[in-house]
């Protein structure tokens, strides 16, 4: 079938025209694609749109990473404090079993108890800290009295500890209750007798 330029209204040509066009058929020259500036125009139309939901779905993935985090903080936060809750009376009770060890009272079933409750509190995240030698920390010490001076030492040191400090995770339960000693004070230096007599 031979199409003349004047046939391009009859309906069979139009249908051949497309028949080509969907089999790949090439376009005469100058010959435009039926609606081509109308699929150019919803081409860039479908790229801004794509561009778009993309912006899209990357925030509402960033809010949601951001709403994961807040909530393992908040749900580590609340674990801690119910921790710390439960625990700080048995700092007590840990008192007294000190107590009992150091003055020879914790033998037999007493000591079985005394052991297992400290491995229990120390699974559950609660740390004793705080001995002698312990450079003093205010964060950690809270110093009961100060005993002078020790050549020995360097720094304000922690010399007695009459009750230990406890602490779950970074968080202090208590303070460890100290006696301090502080490095020997520095001399100031002393006149030479020499200079007085050269004067």
């Amino acid at each position: 079938m031979t199409a003349h330029p004047g046939d391009r209204d009859d309906p069979e040509v139009q249908a051949a025209e497309q028949e080509m066009v969907e089999e790949g058929a090439p376009l005469a020259e100058g010959e435009d694609l039926p609606g081509e500036d109308s699929a150019a125009d919803e081409l860039d139309q479908l790229r801004a749109e794509l561009v778009e939901r993309t912006s899209d779905l990357q925030r509402l993935q960033a809010e949601y990473l951001n709403y994961k985090r807040r909530v393992d903080r908040d749900r580590e936060l609340i674990r801690e404090n119910a921790s710390y809750q439960a625990l700080a009376p048995i700092v007590e009770v840990l008192d007294t079993i000190d107590r009992a060890r150091e003055h020879g009272e914790l033998d037999g079933g007493f000591k079985a108890v005394a052991e297992q409750l400290e491995r229990v509190v120390s699974q559950l995240g609660l740390t004793r800290f705080g001995t002698p030698g312990d450079a003093f920390d205010p964060q950690l010490h809270e110093a009961l009295s100060h005993l002078g001076e020790d050549p020995e030492v360097a720094v304000t040191t922690c010399k007695v500890v009459p009750k230990a400090g406890y602490r779950i995770g970074d968080r202090v339960v208590r303070a460890a209750q100290v006696l301090v000693v502080d490095p020997p004070a520095e001399t100031p230096p002393q006149p030479d007798p020499a200079d007085d007599n050269l004067e």
